[in-house]
């Protein structure tokens, strides 16, 4: 019956659209069958093209800046403690975490990065490959560092099927379970595992030649603390596996990659300013005109190259004649920059902020930044509930286990648990356009009771109040004890 959206989008009959008949199949298949490709090329992409780079750059930065700073915020009416006590409790719990997370030793299995050279690590990895798979390690204490507790980043193809027979990298089933992708699952699609490989599947490594694969349970068995996370951005339920942030905008990246270079070749033969002798009466050779002897078997790729100028006539019939380089395609630019907003869009990202070119007004810049700013925390937001919250919950229990920290009530009370767990997380602002602005701005907010000095802070320049208070006035101090003198 031709009603509803049998006359637009669902019509058969239309010609535009008689020929066009996807079908929409589940993640299982638009993402688990294809990731590899995809992965492979928003790789190649990320690494070779600038667009590419710029976007997985611009959010990696946008999103973590410099590393998400831990602000504990405790909920000190639920605890019965009071706002000093709970000062006080924060200000210890951010020195011992600080103690951690700065200490690359202390913090990454690997000993490369600190706690928040990680956070950039795992986002860039998240973006590029779609996923990435962080484990809880530990080590012995050291006599400077009392935690044990390691952060290892997984790269997200050593998550994989452990192939064997006639196992599928895509699934396979594992007793009464499932694995996909390298996840096993339960019957209710409820996670239990992954596999990790000691190598990506197919790499030529000489010095690990044969590979093998681990099960890692996602929760402790004991505990029920996790044991994995999984970064990744969820697009469609029954999903276990992301995909590059790229991914919409592949093919089009490509194409302008393949077009510029292009351009760029043509541009360098228009360059060139080349030239031919033409001749028409056959009894007049190129030897007169050179100079040049009758040229034997081994002179017949002779080229010939301008230099001073040395002809002042030529023979009779004979002509010379130049290649244009007035050919430059005039819309070049424009055209790029089309796709590129298309490409920066299908991201969430204005083109100004990714390609870092703000040529319009102050109007116009100023709502490119809010707009990326927008998506920079929705991403915030969601890579604070999957990397940091989890890291600062497994370091609070170690130190509360260790007595390091006090906190009664942890272990007993689930409200008591939360109350305790309750944290903020902020990094270094975008720089504003107009600093001043930003400024009475910030200076308004506060005097009408809509945001208070910690927050601003926090999120201006990733400064602790009790902090500044305190260098505030050791340098007041300083100041009138120099007056004095």
């Amino acid at each position: 019956m031709s009603t509803g959206y049998a006359n637009g989008g669902a019509s058969t009959t239309k010609r535009t659209l008689r020929s066009w008949q996807p079908l929409h199949f589940s993640p299982r298949w638009d993402i688990d069958e294809h990731i590899n490709r995809l992965r492979n090329r928003a790789a190649d992409l990320v690494m070779n093209d600038a667009v590419a780079a710029a976007i997985v750059q611009t959010l990696t930065i946008g999103t973590i800046g410099a590393g998400l700073k831990l602000f504990p915020r405790i909920k000190a009416d639920e605890l019965g403690m009071t706002q000093e006590q709970a000062r006080l409790w924060a200000r210890k719990v951010k020195r011992e975490f600080n103690l951690w997370a700065t200490n690359q030793n202390a913090c990454d299995f690997l000993r490369r990065n600190n706690f928040f050279e990680l956070q950039q690590l795992a986002a860039r990895a998240m973006f590029s490959d779609g996923d990435c798979f962080v484990l809880f390690k530990r080590r012995p204490p050291e006599r400077l560092m009392p935690y044990s507790l390691r952060i290892q980043l997984l790269d997200a193809q050593r998550v994989s099927n452990p192939i064997s027979g006639l196992g599928s990298q895509v699934e396979m089933v594992l007793g009464n379970n499932r694995i996909v992708r390298g996840i096993e699952v339960d019957k209710n699609g409820s996670l239990v595992a992954i596999h990790v490989a000691n190598k990506i599947l197919n790499e030529p490594n000489l010095l690990q030649p044969d590979i093998h694969w681990q099960r890692v349970l996602w929760h402790g068995s004991l505990t029920g603390a996790p044991n994995v996370l999984h970064l990744c951005k969820d697009t469609a339920p029954d999903q276990f596996r992301g995909v590059p942030v790229i991914s919409p905008v592949i093919e089009s990246l490509k194409q302008i990659n393949r077009y510029a270079d292009a351009e760029l070749s043509a541009s360098i033969i228009r360059s060139f300013f080349a030239i031919f002798f033409t001749q028409n009466q056959t009894n007049w050779s190129m030897n007169q005109i050179t100079g040049e002897q009758t040229p034997t078997a081994d002179d017949v790729a002779q080229e010939f190259k301008l230099g001073e100028p040395s002809l002042t006539s030529l023979p009779l019939g004979v002509d010379v004649k130049s290649i244009s380089s007035a050919n430059a395609q005039s819309t070049f630019g424009e055209f790029i920059s089309t796709f590129i907003k298309n490409a920066c869009a299908a991201v969430g990202l204005p083109a100004e902020v990714v390609m870092k070119t703000f040529n319009a007004s102050y109007s116009a810049s100023r709502a490119a930044l809010l707009q990326a700013e927008d998506e920079f925390r929705t991403r915030r937001k969601a890579f604070i509930n999957d990397f940091c919250t989890p890291i600062y919950e497994a370091f609070l229990t170690e130190a509360i286990a260790l007595g390091r920290i006090d906190a009664p009530g942890f272990f007993d009370d689930p409200v008591y648990h939360q109350a305790y767990l309750n944290a903020e997380w902020y990094s270094e602002k975008t720089k504003a356009l107009d600093p001043l602005k930003e400024v009475s701005a910030q200076i308004k907010r506060l005097e009408n009771g809509l945001s208070t000095y910690s927050k601003e802070l926090a999120e201006s320049a990733g400064l602790d109040f009790d902090d500044v208070i305190e260098t505030l006035n050791q340098e007041r101090q300083f100041l009138k004890t120099s007056q004095e003198e």
